[in-house]
């Protein structure tokens, strides 16, 4: 289900340019409504596109303000229920409130290693540019078990 913006806890990032909803979302659906010509509520960010919304829940771990929120499905969160994470600087807390009013809390660490300290290419032999264009560049000898295709493997009709 899409995320939605609780206006009355929503301050617009303190009337920046950029919302941290903004700068995070991977598809560029957050969008701040500055003088309250497009939602009615000046200085409030909003999902322009709900229907388009990956689920992914960037904005809502990184809202300062805990104001962007999901629909959940009911497996997820029981009818009636909600879900809200508090991202800190090594963790994510998820509050799940049942509609009885039982709250269970579970907090899972956002990494594993100092900020920066990760080398992705470390053990792996440098780009020879100068075999880029040749045929089976990427396949020869095998690679990360893929091969160059065989045409006496295909089938024929």
């Amino acid at each position: 289900m899409p995320t939605f913006v609780r206006t009355d806890k929503c301050d617009g990032c303190k009337g920046q340019d950029k919302t941290a909803c903004m700068y995070i979302c991977p598809h560029d659906l957050m969008k701040l409504d500055k003088d309250g010509s497009e939602t009615g509520h000046a200085m409030k960010s909003y999902n322009q596109e709900p229907e388009q919304c990956w689920e992914c829940y960037s904005c809502v771990k990184i809202c300062p303000q805990n104001a962007i929120e999901a629909r959940h499905y009911a497996d997820v969160v029981p009818l009636g229920g909600s879900v809200q994470p508090l991202r800190g600087t090594d963790s994510i807390m998820w509050t799940i409130k049942f509609r009885n009013g039982t709250m269970k809390r579970f907090k899972f660490p956002i990494r594993t290693t100092p900020e920066g300290s990760i080398d992705p290419y470390a053990g792996k032999p440098s780009a020879d540019m100068a075999n880029i264009a040749k045929p089976g560049f990427f396949n020869h000898n095998e690679q990360n078990g893929y091969r160059e295709g065989d045409k006496s493997e295909l089938i024929n009709l």
